[in-house]
């Protein structure tokens, strides 16, 4: 798969908010699917278990199986190219204009 392709399955991923809370609650520490599903009371099993679907298919959240459980860990790393890729850059970019009008400003 292209990279691309990879990107647009992490942002596709990323731009629902019900994924973004997943990843939020896995942040700090491995879940199981059953802890996920009671974090989400307003959402049924199998859509939790669709959003987790989504969300390894863009390799977010990576799942092992210990005995009858299912557990979600985070994966930051596409995160973190995104992150490089899209938004370093034009982050450091706005840094240098708001720099130059600081030095412009006291000068």
């Amino acid at each position: 798969m292209s990279s691309e392709s990879e990107n647009d399955l992490i942002f596709k991923a990323l731009a629902s908010p019900t994924r973004r809370g997943i990843l939020d609650r896995l942040r700090d520490a491995p879940l199981t699917t059953g802890d996920l599903c009671g974090r989400f009371p307003e959402l049924d099993r199998c859509t939790v278990m669709q959003h987790l679907k989504v969300l390894e298919t863009a390799g977010l959240v990576i799942a092992s199986r210990r005995g009858r459980e299912r557990w979600n860990h985070l994966n930051s790393m596409p995160i973190k190219q995104i992150h490089d890729r899209w938004i370093g850059p034009y982050a450091e970019r706005a840094v240098s204009v708001l720099e130059r009008l600081k030095a412009d400003l006291e000068a």
